[in-house]
């Protein structure tokens, strides 16, 4: 065989990589993110804070995710039942839930064996109550279950209605006082507000938080009363 000239051989190896460059890509093409919850954890959004405690801060980003939830009637409650969202789950080393979460918010916190929480100090935000008996307590979601059926939840798989139950990622949960959590039972802002007007501003971002990243709906008078709660921020 003759060898090539260098003419040809350039011409050749501009070819050849050419044909590898092209073999080495690929069109991605992306897809509608489907609605409900993702799977994983991922960070809190709309600006709001991913813990629960703490107060004030600007509602500007909330009020932006806020206007981006769809407004819709809210939903028939035929067929829910609690135990269509699985809780308490395990979060490792011998915790459930309501006992991480008690953990988590606790200060000078005492752990017997299986994770029974027997001592600690925690600070109920909606009532600005400070308590130490843990059975004095309960772990609410932010957006109650029943609330989160109404609004989209109800079309869920059992997997997605768990991870809702349980998200220690997002503000969903809390501790507060068994009182003002039996006196908010399924209600949404609209019908109930933390007696603490100064944890208001703190309590919408919170709830707009959940609601934006489930891709929760909301009623007019749910957002109107989010919209009065955000300009509490200072």
């Amino acid at each position: 065989m003759r060898p090539l000239t260098n003419g040809k051989a350039v011409i050749i190896a501009i070819a050849l990589a050419s044909v590898l460059i092209s073999a080495g890509s690929c069109d991605v093409s992306s897809t509608p993110e489907a609605a409900g919850p993702t799977t994983g954890t991922a960070t809190g959004s709309a600006g709001a804070p991913t813990s629960a405690g703490g107060g004030g801060g600007t509602g500007g980003n909330a009020a932006g995710a806020l206007d981006s939830l769809t407004v819709a009637a809210a939903g028939s409650m035929a067929g829910y039942t609690r135990d269509k969202f699985t809780h308490w789950i395990s979060q490792g080393e011998g915790c459930d839930t309501r006992e991480a979460v008690l953990k988590r918010e606790g200060k000078n916190v005492k752990v017997g064996a299986d994770c029974k929480i027997t001592s600690g100090t925690w600070h109920s935000f909606y009532d600005d109550k400070d308590l130490t008996d843990p059975q004095d307590l309960d772990i609410d979601h932010m957006v109650p279950l029943a609330a989160g059926w109404r609004s989209g939840a109800s079309k869920w798989t059992d997997e997605q209605r768990k991870q809702f139950a349980n998200d220690m990622t997002r503000p969903q949960l809390i501790a507060v006082s068994l009182q003002t959590n039996r006196s908010k039972g399924d209600q949404d802002p609209s019908t109930w507000k933390p007696p603490n007007k100064a944890y208001w501003c703190t309590y919408a971002q919170s709830w707009i938080t959940v609601k934006a990243y489930y891709k929760l709906t909301v009623t007019q008078a749910e957002k109107s009363a989010l919209t009065d709660m955000l300009a509490t921020c200072k």
